[in-house]
Formats: C-alpha cells, sequence, structure tokens
C-alpha cells in the first residue's frame, strides 16, 4: 500500500511503514544519524536524526518513525539544527579530543558530524570513563572512552552474530558497552570477526594494529619477506583510494607489494586451488568410501570454527580437516617455496592481507599452524592496514602499472577467487567434485543458486547421477537452522538433510568481513562479491584440478590429495572449547 506525504515540501510516495529517514532518501534530503546503520534494526539511541511534523510541537525520530498519510515532515530548521548540534555536544562531553591519534581519523562517522555541523570548542565540560582498553583478543580492541552507546556492536553480536560476547551493563550515566560480567573480552564468547568493529561509528572498536610489525620485519636484512592478497582484499582496497566499489585491483595490488619491499608476491587464491584439491577429495571420499560421517562442512572461516568449537562442538565430526587458503599458503611457503628456491626456511616470513580480523588469531590456533617447523604465517593484515600502509609508503596506488605474481604460488583459477564471497567455496568445491567423480569437467560452471545475499541458501545439484544435496549459511545467526536440521535427522534416523554445508561468519562472505574497508551494506557486498565473480569469468581456468601449478606442486611435492605429506602440512583438527574462559 502506498502512501503520500510532504518532506520539506517535496510531495513523496511510498511503500506504507517506510520510516522518514528511508523516505527522505528518496528525494535527495540526508538526515544525519549515528546510531542507525542499514544491516541493523533501528534503536534510537543517539537523537541526531530528529524531525518535525507540522502543526505538532513534538520533534520525531526519523530512523524509527514510519511516515504516515499526509504527514508534512521539516527535516531542517534553525530549532532542529541548534538541537542536532546539543546532542552532539553532550555525546562530545563524554569522548576524548585525540582524533589525531585514533585508528578511525578521517574514517569516523562522529568526528565528520562534528566537522559538519561547526562544532569548535567544548560546551560542556568533558567527563571520561575511566575503563581502560581492552586488547585481550589479540584480534579486536575495544577503547570504552571512545564509545558513544549507538548500540551498533550490541546488536551486530547479539542478532547478526548470535555470539552474545557484547551488552549493555549499568544504567544511566554509568552505561557502558563490555562483555557480561565485566570480564575481559578474550574470556567471553567473542569469536573475532570483528563485525563490531566493521559497524561501529567511532574508534571504539578498531582491528590490532600489526603494521609497525611488518615494516620492522621488512627492514630486516635477515628475513626474507613474503606476502599473500585473500580473494576479497582485491575488490574492497580500492575503496581507500576512489575506485568505484568492487574495481579488481589484483595486478595492482601484486605491483604494490612488491614497492612496499616485499621479495615475493604470492596470491592466496592458489592456496584456494589446493584448499579444493583436498576438500573435494575428502567430500567424495565422505560420499562415496564413507570415510568420514556427511554432511561435510567447509572449515575456511576461522571465527565459524571457533563458534562451532564454542557452540556447536557436537559438529566436529563433521568438519573437514582442511586448513584455511591463509595457513596452506603459509606452510607451502615454508616448505615447498623455500625448498625450491633454496632459502632457509627460518628466514622466511609470511605476511598475510586479509579481509578478516579473526585471521589474526587463526595463525596461532592450534599446533598445526606450526607445521613448517615454526610458525606457517607470522603476522596476518587487514585490507585496513594495508591501505595505511599504501598511504604511508607514499606511493601512487592509483597510477601503479599493472605486474604478475610469483607464478610458484601465485597463479589461480576462477575457482579460487570466489572463495571471497559467500557460496563461493561450495561451487568451488562441486566443480572439482564433479571431475574427481566422472572424469570429466562440469559443462556449466556456474552454480547460481548458490550465490546471493540470502541468510541461508538450499540447493539440489547432479553429480554423477546423485541428487546432492548443498547448504550455504553467513552471518552466525543463521547456522543454527542448518545445524539443527542435520541434528534432528541423525536424532530420528531421518536421511540427511544435506551432503554438503558451507559457512561464513560474516555476512555476505569475506566479502563484508571485519577488516574490510568502513560503510560496508548489502549493496556494497553485492558490488564487491559482483567482483569476484567477473574474476571468474574472465579465468581462461576455471577449476581448481586445471591449475597447472597445482598440477606442479602434486607432482613435485605433495603427492596426492589426502596424501601422507598433504595430511601433516595441510590438515588440521578441532576439540571442544568453553563459551567463557575462567
Amino acid at each position: 500500500m502506498l502512501i503520500k506525504a510532504k518532506i520539506n515540501g517535496i510531495e513523496v510516495q511510498v511503500e506504507k511503514g517506510t520510516t522518514i529517514l528511508e523516505a527522505a532518501g528518496t528525494v535527495q534530503v540526508k538526515i544525519p544519524t549515528l546510531c542507525k546503520h542499514p544491516d541493523l534494526h533501528a534503536s534510537a539511541a543517539c537523537g541526531i536524526c530528529i524531525v518535525k511534523v507540522k502543526g505538532s510541537a513534538r520533534m520525531l525520530r526519523a530512523c524509527c518513525t514510519p511516515l504516515e498519510e499526509g504527514m508534512d515532515i521539516i527535516t531542517h530548521d534553525p530549532e532542529i539544527i541548534s538541537v542536532r548540534r546539543t546532542v552532539l555536544e553532550l555525546i562530545l562531553s563524554k569522548h576524548p579530543n585525540d582524533c589525531l591519534k585514533c585508528g578511525r581519523n578521517n574514517d569516523c562517522e562522529l568526528q565528520k558530524l562534528a566537522a559538519d555541523f561547526g562544532i569548535r570548542q567544548e560546551s560542556f565540560k568533558n567527563f571520561l570513563s575511566p575503563l581502560p582498553p581492552d586488547d585481550s583478543t589479540g584480534t579486536i580492541v575495544l577503547e570504552p572512552q571512545k564509545c558513544i552507546l549507538c548500540g551498533r556492536c550490541v546488536d551486530v553480536c547479539q542478532n547478526m552474530q548470535n555470539v552474545w560476547a557484547l551488552s549493555f551493563l549499568e544504567r544511566g550515566f554509568e552505561t557502558r558497552i563490555s562483555p557480561a560480567g565485566d570480564i575481559k573480552l578474550a574470556d567471553s564468547p567473542c569469536v573475532r570477526c570483528g563485525q563490531c568493529s566493521n559497524h561501529c561509528p567511532t574508534g571504539a572498536i578498531v582491528e590490532k594494529d600489526d603494521t609497525n610489525r611488518v615494516w620492522t620485519a621488512l627492514q630486516d636484512p635477515d628475513k626474507y619477506c613474503v606476502v599473500q592478497i585473500a580473494p576479497a582484499v582485491r575488490v574492497a582496497i580500492g575503496e581507500a583510494f576512489g575506485y568505484p566499489v568492487g574495481t579488481n585491483l589484483t595486478k595492482k595490488l601484486y605491483a604494490l607489494l612488491r614497492r612496499l619491499g616485499f621479495k615475493a608476491v604470492f596470491d592466496t587464491n592458489f592456496a584456494a586451488d589446493v584448499t579444493i584439491m583436498e576438500e573435494g577429495n575428502e567430500f567424495v571420499e565422505r560420499l562415496t568410501k564413507q570415510k568420514g560421517p556427511l554432511p561435510l562442512i567447509t572449515t575456511c572461516c576461522p571465527s565459524w570454527v571457533d563458534f562451532m568449537e564454542k557452540f556447536h562442538s557436537d559438529m566436529i565430526e563433521y568438519f573437514s580437516s582442511c586448513k584455511s587458503p591463509q595457513e596452506i599458503l603459509g606452510v607451502l611457503a615454508k616448505t615447498y617455496y623455500a625448498q625450491t628456491k633454496g632459502i632457509d626456511p627460518a628466514k622466511i616470513y609470511v605476511v598475510s592481507i586479509m579481509p578478516c580480523t579473526s585471521k589474526k588469531y587463526e595463525i596461532k590456533r592450534c599446533e598445526e599452524m606450526f607445521a613448517s617447523g615454526c610458525q606457517d604465517v607470522d603476522v596476518s593484515l587487514t585490507t585496513r592496514e594495508l591501505a595505511r600502509m599504501i598511504k604511508q609508503a607514499g606511493i601512487d596506488f592509483v597510477n601503479l602499472p599493472d605486474e604478475d605474481p610469483d607464478h610458484i604460488l601465485g597463479d589461480y583459477t576462477g575457482a579460487g577467487v570466489i572463495f571471497g564471497a559467500t557460496g563461493g567455496v561450495m561451487e568451488a568445491a562441486l566443480r572439482t567434485a564433479y571431475f574427481v567423480l566422472n572424469g570429466k569437467n562440469l559443462k556449466k560452471v556456474d552454480f547460481e543458486d548458490l550465490r546471493g545475499l540470502n541468510g541461508v541458501k538450499e540447493a539440489e545439484v547432479q553429480i554423477d547421477g546423485k541428487k546432492i544435496r548443498v547448504a550455504i549459511a553467513h552471518g552466525l545467526s543463521n547456522v543454527e537452522y542448518v545445524l539443527n536440521k542435520v541434528r534432528e535427522a541423525k536424532k530420528n534416523n531421518l536421511e540427511i538433510p544435506y551432503h554438503f554445508i558451507e559457512v561464513m561468519a560474516c555476512a555476505g562472505g569475506c566479502v563484508g568481513g571485519g577488516g574490510q574497508p568502513y560503510g560496508v551494506t548489502d549493496e556494497l557486498r553485492k558490488k564487491r562479491a559482483g567482483g569476484l565473480y567477473q574474476d571468474d569469468r574472465d579465468c581462461s581456468v576455471r577449476f581448481s584440478h586445471e591449475n597447472p601449478y597445482i598440477k606442479k606442486l602434486y607432482a613435485e611435492y605433495l603427492g596426492k590429495p589426502l596424501g601422507e605429506k598433504s595430511e601433516h602440512l595441510l590438515h588440521t583438527h578441532y576439540k571442544a572449547r568453553p563459551v567463557y574462559v575462567k
């Protein structure tokens, strides 16, 4: 049902239930907000978005108030601007004035609004929380003094991710955001996905900055620094330099990383192809030889692994033992590459550029992450950290020429690059599983039913005359539905609902990862994913098993998928972990 109203004298016609904020956007009127985010429910916590209705003295909060038939809305007048300014000044009275030292400097929603409203002096006495920063996870840092109590992080953690690591504590002037019980974040259910940091409007939650460690390593003559870039990084890094969202900058990144001083530039997509060789064959063995129970559940996402070990440890038997591409590239750099090039593995220093904060956790997750004899990946940086390094280095990134990777661990297929989007791991694995079962490639390689942003996607695909039932879940709140169907079938001795399940912790998959550029929305997720699917279509080879450098790797070094050397270097194990650490 459509309703008609006016906003600043302009007639609008929108669906009933549309908020005033949304309706204003349809006529190019921007109402300022701090607490509202397109991913999240409106909380009306900040009070910045107030508007008036002609004929009424009340002020309404535009983010949560539906537009009604015949309303005549005023979004800006001297009184409204004065109230908004006062609200901002009150927020700033509990906020530190250390923008120059903040991780969100020049990329902070509060800072931008303060500039827009021309706030140049303190109108209220400054009162800062005495709470210290919490960097206990080693992946994200909470800085309570910078929190404006918008509630976005709580909404994300509790409702989008179903983790419940963050809550509101106390009331009134003492209200704050913290893990329940005022414990350290590392002792809470936190899975380090970083979605809280990705949705925070200020510097109250940021990734742990490891760029100085990388700069130091690059200056050390005794270190042979190598680097890898994840699929989703290449379609997001450009946002920090004015490129349209989703622009694929793979070859420019190769050139950039060499300019930074890395002696070898690899691509995590190559390791994604290795993952498919292992995981695809693991799926076929479970399907045809009953070497392990079905469904097989993918394990490329460390936040999902952490979530499973804490909340769903009864599912461990279904988990693929294959490591993530980040870890596979790391161990191959310090074994296969080192051996091929005659380099002392102890000198090789592996840096990974990931769209993810939890990759910082994964590199030390368990003993298998040291399969090369030392830590396989030394440092993991987010896309945001790489953007800062580029700017610090003074490199004209936009005008860099294209370059190729170091081919031995750099050449990839279309199957490898789509790992960065939800459904991509499943699609890539099915392409190779079909070949393993049939001895020939699929004619139609695109699995359109596995793509898109529906929280749970279910489909049937035909492989070797068999109907393979698959499920894809992204955003951890969507996982329980899929896992409970498996549990119900097992409990009642029914046919399994799925043969293969993919899970990604972050909405949209890695393109929406917790270490990606700020301001993510579904529209941005679609464009970033679109860049990856276009790369897949442009690749001359679209099957992992046809990558010539993958064939060479197995012929010269690994032997065969799931073989003895592969099991040692490329596979891991899982164990139940406590939700709360005592």
